[in-house]
């Protein structure tokens, strides 16, 4: 059963979104607020062909598990906050905020059982869930879904070198003198105020201080810190993270927190969907194909959230 919501009623940015119910909601059931990627996404982070937030909010409800969903702030009004104050964007006004809105939201439904909600954060919302959470989320627990701990820059350069390698010589040689370039710009916003970083593009339209703030919060500090159950997934075949770099760097940072559990699924790309072309190149063809989130990603979750 869906319900349309909105994010945000009466503020500056309300959203609409769809409350997932499970079909018999006689008592007050467990619940999960779904955080986007990067980028401007809508409720269901459609990429491609691809809907992951509703293929898990539909598995996720037929487990007796309520799902919220929402379009990101900037997929509505990003026109309007570049407008208004370009520099000024950050990962708080993009997503932490709304992201603490929607967990307001669901402790209020009678339906819900206030104790038993949960973020379940994919890729760069991943990597803010922890974060989420201590800013004033406060959930039961944290899902992070091919997320990184490592800085959010680190992995852009990392994307861009990957797609270096497999591209044709003569690409190769500009693509090189772009990414050197980026290289020079990230080096240098460690260095600047905020007042500088708000005004230093680094490409299109994000600026310096978006990194800026994101890099003073850490995700490995939030998850050093916690006792609240962690559910840290990924498939082995993402090519937007790696299970060198990230998963293994989780499980490295995590090592003596038994709060903490992790699972790597076999051939499931960044989606949670069966990896087809396993490069970052064709990234734009792998999720042109249409695919559902892996049963067992969402059964896995559902599991874990009902033995909390």
């Amino acid at each position: 059963m869906n319900e349309k919501i909105i994010i945000g009623r009466g503020t500056k940015y309300p959203l609409n979104g769809i409350l997932s119910l499970p079909d018999n909601c006689s008592s007050r059931v467990p619940a999960v607020v779904l955080v986007h990627g990067s980028g401007p996404a809508d409720m269901d982070e459609s990429i491609g062909a691809n809907k992951p937030f509703r293929d898990i909010a539909e598995g996720l409800s037929t487990k007796g598990i309520a799902v919220l969903r929402y379009d990101k702030r900037t997929k509505i009004y990003g026109k309007q906050m570049l407008k208004a104050s370009p520099g000024d964007v950050t990962v708080k006004s993009e997503t932490i905020e709304d992201a603490i809105l929607a967990a307001e939201l669901l402790k209020n439904d009678g339906r819900i059982d206030p104790d038993q909600v949960y973020i379940l954060g994919h890729s760069l919302g991943g990597m803010l869930a922890p974060r989420i959470d201590a800013e004033g989320g406060d959930f039961a627990g944290i899902i992070i879904c091919a997320g990184s701990p490592r800085l959010f820059s680190d992995i852009l350069l990392s994307q861009n070198e990957d797609m270096l390698g497999q591209l044709p010589k003569l690409l190769q040689r500009i693509a090189n003198k772009q990414i050197t370039g980026l290289k020079a710009k990230f080096a240098a916003i460690a260095g600047m105020n905020e007042e500088e970083a708000k005004q230093m593009k680094v490409f299109g339209k994000t600026y310096a201080w978006y990194f800026k703030e994101m890099d003073a919060h850490p995700a490995a500090d939030y998850l050093s810190k916690t006792e609240k159950p962690v559910l840290i997934l990924q498939g082995d075949k993402d090519f937007q993270v790696s299970t060198e770099k990230d998963f293994a760097l989780y499980q490295q940072i995590c090592i003596d927190k038994p709060n903490i559990s992790f699972k790597l699924y076999p051939g499931l790309n960044h989606l949670f969907m069966k990896s087809v072309y396993g490069r970052v190149k064709d990234f734009k063809k792998e999720y042109k194909i249409p695919q559902k989130v892996s049963a067992e990603v969402w059964a896995d979750i559902a599991e874990w959230i009902l033995s909390q």
